[in-house]
């Protein structure tokens, strides 16, 4: 049980240090699909497209551990 907590930090932290620069590297946030609306001056990002892309990535991963 503990291995699996450690694994699962370990992969939240190291995703959020790569988040950014692959992000902005693979268009993530930017993929046809996804939403951005301003509305009453407020600026409004709805990423579909990205968060089904990268759930398939995270299901593919798990399914070929």
């Amino acid at each position: 049980m503990l291995k699996w907590v450690v694994v699962i930090f370990l992969v939240v932290v190291l995703t959020g240090i790569i988040q950014t620069r692959g992000a902005r590297a693979l268009k993530l946030g930017q993929l046809p699909g996804d939403l951005s609306l301003r509305i009453r001056g407020k600026h409004f990002h709805f990423p579909f497209t990205t968060t089904i892309l990268l759930s398939f990535l995270a299901w593919l991963l798990l399914r070929t551990l």
